[in-house]
């Protein structure tokens, strides 16, 4: 692992995931058996939608590393979506303030109707739950300082997120990658945002040796 680590840090210094089904639309809120975590690269998730919107994560200066897609509730095989709950949408307010995180408000009501409300929480405590999550993760400090686009085997990106965080395993963790590029780390995690075995369905690694990692903008 420290081989791939600081292969990765000299190298800033100097195939595609077969996806899992979601379940039917309609399922009832709170029924799921852990959350996965997913933290997008922001300058790919720009070279691959971000530019063609216009979107202003994309914007150049504005540092972003990995960012918070969301948390998502999970079964062990497929997931739940657009759950049926009884609690309200978030305000604008309460979006915006995701965006410091998630590089916009837009996504933040996006992963609330398709996610949130899946979990039986309101959105302040579906929110306030994705913040603590995403915290609780160190995300390595070396990929801020990739001035250049790289290219890196996926495996890479994931020793560099074991060593930074003790105590996760591998079993726990899963790159994806997308149309060449390195897409998302994904985390499972149980209720109370421990770490935990991902479902067979999650644990599907990408195998890419060149995957394509942008610069930070």
């Amino acid at each position: 692992m420290r081989f791939l680590w600081g292969w990765l840090a000299a190298f800033c210094l100097a195939g595609a995931v077969v996806p899992a089904t979601a379940r039917a639309e309609g399922e009832r809120a709170g029924d799921f058996d852990y959350y996965v975590l997913s933290l997008s690269w922001s300058a790919n998730w720009c070279a691959l939608v971000g530019d063609g919107r216009g979107d202003p994560q994309c914007d150049a200066g504005r540092g972003l590393t990995f960012t918070l897609h969301g948390l998502w509730p999970q079964h062990e095989a497929g997931w739940p979506s657009y759950c049926r709950t009884g609690e309200r949408d978030p305000t604008r307010g309460e979006t915006a303030a995701m965006a410091d995180i998630m590089g916009g408000a837009g996504l933040a009501f996006y992963e609330w109707k398709k996610h949130g409300r899946c979990t039986a929480l309101s959105a302040p405590d579906y929110f306030a739950l994705s913040r603590r999550a995403y915290d609780s993760v160190t995300i390595p400090p070396v990929f801020a300082r990739i001035s250049k686009d790289l290219r890196v085997p996926a495996e890479v990106v994931e020793a560099a997120f074991l060593e930074a965080n003790p105590g996760l395993k591998a079993d726990q963790i899963t790159v994806t990658c997308d149309q060449g590029m390195i897409e998302e780390v994904r985390l499972c995690l149980t209720a109370d945002l421990a770490p935990r075995r991902c479902g067979a369905d999650t644990l599907r690694d990408c195998r890419m040796k060149d995957a394509v990692l942008e610069a930070v903008r």
